[in-house]
């Protein structure tokens, strides 16, 4: 057999045996880290409706919902359980990866899972009942320097987690200690706004994609949206920016999924396929959209090296905070 041809047999015999291990998978699933409700489940619901309309699954995607430590049981729950179960998605924020800085996810760090793709980025907000006194920033301001006790505050996880930071940047702009801030501690956005709407907390440290049902039916309002300039969605337009009211702060949420260490380079060079053709897709954007998120779209080794980055920065934050050592 001549040998160009032997090459060229053995070069398509490699690819069919490629195409071949990159199969659509048989169960695919998406963990939602929390309970139902908030930004994961979201997140999940997101990648649910998008893989299936764009027939890049051909069975349906079923979301199950895993709670704990803000993303830190999922998490140790696919690395040491599921490593290799290609079908399984996992949702992330970037309060996991603030979580992940401080060491909240146990002897787990950033780089036990494989980042698969960013699909996009919502903004953390401060949000209140609709009858609630505080109408601005400064009105929650004075009266977390009147008694900081006085005001409960609710967010997803404890002190460290991403919402307490959001709250914990605006007091140290406002010169309060962040320590004297009263924080209920509870899982998710979903459980932020049932805390809130049934009067169990006085303000939510969430986020806008979180938060709009709510606005939109009334029951709440957001103080302050934590974005660098007041966001084009019409339906968000009239929220105010915590940067316009004299709190230099910006804090974006981005949102994605990964999968588990050892799950063959085939199998993730599938789902990394299917995500760059359906970020990409006109389709996308539309679900995207209605789920009050905004562009934010990164696969593969690109968001591999942002994660990292991400955490380092974050690691940084959390020494500034007396977090970590």
């Amino acid at each position: 057999m001549p040998l160009p041809f032997a090459r060229l047999l053995l070069a398509g015999t490699a690819l069919l045996f490629a195409s071949h291990l990159m199969a659509e998978p048989k169960r695919p699933e998406c963990i939602a880290p929390a309970s139902p409700g908030g930004g994961f489940d979201l997140t999940c619901k997101l990648a649910q409706s998008a893989l299936v309309d764009a027939k890049l699954l051909s069975k349906p995607m079923r979301v199950t919902y895993m709670p704990g430590g803000v993303g830190a049981v999922a998490y140790n729950a696919v690395v040491a359980q599921r490593p290799a179960d290609a079908g399984t998605l996992t949702a992330w924020s970037s309060g996991s990866l603030l979580n992940l800085a401080q060491g909240k996810f146990g002897r787990f760090d950033e780089n036990a899972v494989k980042w698969l793709a960013a699909v996009g980025t919502s903004y953390g907000a401060i949000a209140v009942r609709n009858d609630s006194p505080y109408r601005t920033l400064d009105d929650l301001v004075k009266a977390l320097k009147a008694d900081p006790g006085k005001v409960v505050i609710g967010s997803g996880g404890t002190v460290g987690s991403q919402d307490w930071m959001q709250t914990a940047l605006v007091a140290r702009a406002a010169g309060i200690d962040p320590r004297n801030l009263r924080y209920v501690a509870l899982e998710g956005g979903g459980e932020i706004a049932t805390a809130l709407l049934g009067g169990h907390i006085q303000v939510g440290s969430t986020d806008i994609s979180d938060s709009m049902p709510h606005i939109q039916g009334g029951q709440m309002r957001v103080l302050a949206v934590f974005a660098e300039k007041r966001l084009e969605d019409p339906a968000m337009a009239d929220i105010p920016t915590a940067r316009e009211q004299g709190y230099d702060i910006v804090w974006p949420v981005v949102r994605g999924f990964y999968l588990g260490p050892k799950v063959s380079d085939a199998d993730y060079a599938w789902w990394k396929q299917a995500f760059d053709t359906l970020l990409a897709s006109d389709d996308f954007a539309r679900l995207r959209d209605q789920r009050e998120l905004f562009p934010f779209a990164l696969t593969g080794a690109e968001l591999d090296a942002y994660v990292k980055k991400q955490v380092a920065d974050y690691r940084t934050l959390a020494r500034e905070f007396g977090l970590i050592q």
